[in-house]
C-alpha cells in the first residue's frame, strides 16, 4: 500500500473526508499503480480520468460506509431532507 495515501474515514479523521483529501488519496493511488508522478503529455487524459474515477469510487464508499456510532454522510443528509420537508 502506499503509505502517502491516508484512512479517510472517522475516526482517523475526525470529520468526514474533503473532496481535497479524496481527490489528494486518488491521485496517490494513481501514481502508484501507473508508476508516473506526473504523466507524460500523450498519457495525461487517461490519468486524469483514472484519478476522477478512483475519487468517485472514494466518495462513494465512504458515503456508504457505517462507522460505529456515527452515521454515514448519505443517512445524515436524508434525515435532513426529511426534517425540511416537514
Amino acid at each position: 500500500m502506499c503509505r502517502s495515501i491516508k484512512t479517510l474515514r472517522p475516526p482517523v479523521l475526525p470529520d468526514e473526508a474533503t473532496d481535497e483529501d479524496i481527490h489528494a488519496a486518488a491521485l496517490q493511488y494513481v501514481r502508484k499503480v501507473s508508476g508516473f508522478r506526473a504523466p507524460a503529455a500523450h498519457n495525461r487524459e487517461v490519468f486524469d480520468r483514472a484519478v476522477a474515477a478512483v475519487a468517485e469510487a472514494t466518495a462513494e464508499l465512504l458515503g456508504g460506509l457505517e462507522v460505529r456510532g456515527r452515521s454515514t454522510r448519505s443517512a445524515v443528509l436524508h434525515n435532513v431532507e426529511l426534517a425540511s420537508n416537514d
